[in-house]
């Protein structure tokens, strides 16, 4: 009932489920209890353990009783679930997206270096799958936006309100750019980042055509769900690489990631950038608008912090003595990372090799060579940003605006 668009009525289906799991579980129960199975037997089972003429009656009934009731119980949640699933089914876009032909970009993204990929088992792809890209929002079931239902509406402090239909759209020049994005609710260490090549319009662009009047300081973006994001005007206007975006990784948007279209903004934390399925931008300000996460206690301004993290070995894991390789990702997007560094056991920190990145706003991979002994092992990382600014030691949690502190692991050496 907290969602954007929920209200009373968004509570019927829980209601009606928690009511047919009671009636079931009712159902169920009384009949363990004919069948004799329950740890304290009903009133009516122990009255009729025989008949008046003194012969016994066949519990048999009572058992098939009860395979009955489990039977019809389990045929009325499966149906219940299929019939939910076909009317899910017949608003799914799959099909429509399958049909979408993406242009060619105006712009293509740099060519990925070799070498950014570090070739060791277990270490993360420098380019995320689609299928395996963290997915955080606030919708029960993926909103099914039709492409040809699509409108994109920018109005508020313009002087030219605009409206784009999803042809419009991919008739835009179209920018191709590599670029990580990560959740303000991961953890140190945590898997809520993924780096994926992008397609999409400009979104200064857009804005520019639009005309941004003076006083304005934020773009108030909703999804077709209702769900509402703030981000600061200067962030998309400033030269990065913000974008309306159309493709991920080669192919049209995936469903769960905003098909038909989206937001990224290089820098900033997906609750202040990232907005899915994206229908409407109001340039506004601060002071007027509040986003849904800010209304939580959440900040209205989040770039992005610098975090690093280690990948291989794993915590906990055991390693053979000698050479082992300690491996894994760093980011600060729109910053870039310029060193990082590792630590054994509180000891001297010393300075792993980078990876070769396209740019500013990807993850970037590191290696460095550790001379295990046999042990118990703690092994720590931090990072170096574009700005010489060194990843904080201590630890805060997600809220409001992203946590800091050290990845550790620890692991043991046979």
């Amino acid at each position: 009932m907290t969602r954007p668009t929920g209200g009373w009525t968004t509570a019927v289906p829980s209601i009606a489920g928690c009511l047919a799991g009671m009636a079931a579980l009712t159902l169920l129960v009384r009949a363990m209890a004919r069948a004799g199975l329950t740890s304290r037997p009903s009133p009516r089972t122990q009255a009729e353990p025989e008949t008046a003429a003194g012969i016994r009656t066949d519990p048999k009934p009572g058992r098939r009783g009860l395979l009955i009731a489990g039977a019809g119980t389990l045929v009325v949640a499966g149906a219940t679930g299929l019939g939910g699933r076909l009317l899910l089914d017949r608003k799914n876009v799959g099909a429509v997206r399958k049909a979408v032909r993406l242009p060619r970009p105006a712009s293509p993204a740099k060519a990925v270096p070799a070498g950014a990929q570090i070739r060791i088992p277990g270490m993360t792809p420098f380019v995320t799958p689609n299928n395996d890209f963290y997915r955080v929002d606030t919708a029960l079931t993926l909103p099914q936006v039709s492409p040809h239902d699509w409108m994109l509406r920018i109005h508020g402090m313009v002087d030219r309100p605009v409206e784009l239909s999803f042809d419009d759209l991919l008739k835009q020049p179209m920018l191709e750019r590599d670029i990580t994005l990560s959740c303000v609710s991961n953890q140190v260490g945590g898997r809520y980042a993924g780096n994926s090549r992008w397609l999409g319009a400009s979104l200064a662009g857009l804005l520019r055509r639009a005309g941004v009047r003076s006083g304005a300081d934020q773009v108030l973006s909703r999804s077709s769900d209702g769900f509402t994001v703030s981000t600061p005007i200067e962030t998309i206007m400033d030269g990065r690489d913000a974008l309306l975006a159309v493709g991920m990784n080669g192919e049209a948007l995936p469903v769960a990631h905003g098909f038909p279209a989206r937001m990224i903004v290089p820098g900033l934390y997906g609750y202040v950038s990232a907005t899915k399925w994206v229908v409407d931008l109001k340039v506004t300000r601060f002071a007027t608008d509040r986003a849904y996460w800010t209304k939580r206690g959440y900040a209205e301004n989040a770039p992005v912090k610098t975090l690093s993290r280690i990948d291989v070995p794993q915590s906990f894991a055991q390693v053979k003595a000698g050479r082992v390789a300690v491996a894994g990702t760093a980011w600060a997007q729109h910053r870039g990372i310029d060193l990082v560094e590792v630590r054994a056991d509180g000891g001297p920190w010393r300075k792993a090799r980078l990876a070769p990145v396209p740019g500013l706003d990807t993850w970037r991979q590191w290696v460095i060579e550790w001379d295990a002994a046999p042990g118990s092992h703690r092994l720590e990382v931090r990072a170096t940003d574009g700005t010489g600014a060194v990843q904080p030691q201590k630890r805060v949690p997600v809220i409001p605006d992203g946590a800091t502190g050290w990845h550790s692991v620890v692991v043991t050496v046979a």
